[in-house]
């Protein structure tokens, strides 16, 4: 089953401490996938990025990686701000775990074990389709803004301390 397999590779799901949001995370994940030639296999083979020639990391050791470094980078700053910066860590972690997923719409095979943009990822890069994604799902805007905010596109944004 497609949630099982998305709660395999995603481990980091149990931290969301939130169950709505810890399962609206994981139906955009499912619905990433419904609309996506990618499998979740696949993320633990492709570059993580196309902007790299022959990149050696995986999207999912990336993915993993943003995540635990936001979770910690969040602690880090609630225990040196303490209540004068507050952070939802649940909204940090869910932002970080949902931050690619519009790749999943952005990438395609390219028939030669490598992968390539689609068609579509030439004309709306993955936070545009994260967002799509998120708000499909019931994601709240904090949640959105992250997915939104976190590459070159949420520049002209001003970002939560979340984000």
């Amino acid at each position: 089953m497609l949630r099982n397999e998305i709660e395999r590779i995603w481990p980091e799901l149990e931290w969301i401490e939130d169950q709505d949001l810890r399962k609206r995370t994981t139906d955009c994940w499912v619905r990433a996938f419904e609309l996506s030639p990618l499998e979740p296999a696949d993320l633990e083979a492709i570059p993580f990025t196309l902007k790299v020639p022959d990149c050696p990391v995986t999207f999912m050791a990336h993915k993993r990686l943003v995540v635990h470094v936001s979770r910690d980078a969040a602690a880090k700053t609630t225990e040196f701000c303490g209540d004068a910066l507050p952070i939802d860590m649940d909204t940090v972690i869910a932002g970080a775990i949902l931050a690619d997923v519009g790749k999943l719409l952005e990438y395609e095979s390219d028939g030669e074990g490598g992968s390539r943009q689609s068609a579509r990822g030439k004309y709306l890069r993955h936070p545009f389709t994260g967002v799509s994604l998120a708000m499909e799902c019931g994601l709240p805007d904090a949640v959105t803004h992250i997915i939104a905010t976190h590459a070159g596109e949420g520049a002209m944004v001003a970002r939560t301390t979340e984000a």
